[in-house]
């Protein structure tokens, strides 16, 4: 009894400097933002407040620029997490039948997840924005199929959309497709050798081996998607610059930041009840994706 008491109390021992971080720079400062989230009025010179209550969350839910956040974080998750993933697959198995060049294949596809974001960014907004002495590369290019040519950058909400999610898209895949090579090189091969030896034919070995196979790996990948996603905030302000509420291109990240330190900012209380918004959207799509999870994930 003494060894086991002396055991467990080692684990806890080593367990305590990770306990000790967790609670003081995660959990701490998420109830810290719960409480203000509630806190009416406060006022963050004076640390004072004028009551509790609701009002933060019904004043936040009624914004028409937090609205417009939702929605355009909603449709970049919806659009970018499922189309990353299943292009990063796709490039992943042609990389992993390329045998001889592989490796240096994942080097060039990794080097814009090392790359600076806002500098990507700004390589995109270059691409895409007319400006008086040029339409942008990619306006030259529709023209020269007959087509006209589109303001990506200030023009309708569509093409900033469609900018966003293909700048979104380009910036999470390179990591995308290191896991899912490194997935499927570790499948064991006889699988395969088996699959063959039976007449399978190419398509049916992927979708009854190989898919099941790196199932937990696509899991994985589609969690940190939607997590990333709904974090979104460097990748907007690399594309339209600092002022997203006029752009009408803001996030739920974006829109929090707004309220500590924008020009309409110095409402930490608003601020507070966003992110708590945002942490029950995020928590809620990740519990449905772990149920989900247990009967299409195979570990």
């Amino acid at each position: 009894m003494k060894k086991l008491l002396s055991g467990s109390l080692k684990g806890w021992l080593y367990l305590l400097p990770a306990i000790l971080f967790l609670g003081i720079f995660m959990v701490y400062p998420l109830v810290d933002v719960f409480v203000y989230s509630f806190e009416e009025g406060y006022n963050s010179a004076s640390q004072t407040y004028m009551g509790t209550g609701g009002f933060n969350y019904s004043y936040v839910l009624h914004d028409p620029y937090f609205l417009q956040a939702v929605k355009n974080t909603f449709l970049l998750v919806i659009i970018t997490v499922p189309l990353s993933t299943g292009i990063a697959l796709l490039i992943s198995v042609g990389l992993h039948s390329i045998k001889p060049l592989r490796e240096f294949l994942q080097t060039v596809y990794f080097l814009p997840y090392v790359t600076n974001t806002l500098a990507v960014g700004m390589v995109f907004m270059i691409l895409f924005k007319k400006t008086a002495y040029s339409d942008g590369l990619i306006n030259l290019m529709i023209t020269w199929f007959g087509g006209e040519s589109v303001d990506f950058i200030d023009g309708p909400y569509p093409a900033k959309m469609f900018v966003l999610c293909f700048y979104t898209i380009w910036v999470v895949m390179p990591f995308k497709i290191l896991i899912l090579t490194s997935a499927l090189a570790s499948v064991n091969p006889e699988y395969y050798r088996a699959a063959q030896v039976d007449g399978t034919s190419k398509f049916r070995t992927f979708m009854r081996i190989t898919l099941p196979m790196i199932s937990p790996m696509i899991f994985y990948l589609v969690i940190t998607g939607f997590i990333g996603a709904f974090k979104a905030y460097s990748d907007v302000v690399a594309l339209f610059g600092t002022n997203l509420n006029a752009t009408g291109m803001n996030t739920i990240v974006g829109y929090v930041y707004d309220m500590l330190y924008g020009d309409s900012g110095g409402y930490p209380s608003f601020a507070s009840a966003a992110a708590i918004i945002l942490f029950a959207i995020v928590l809620t799509i990740t519990c449905i994706n772990l149920l989900i999870s247990k009967k299409n994930v195979q570990y």
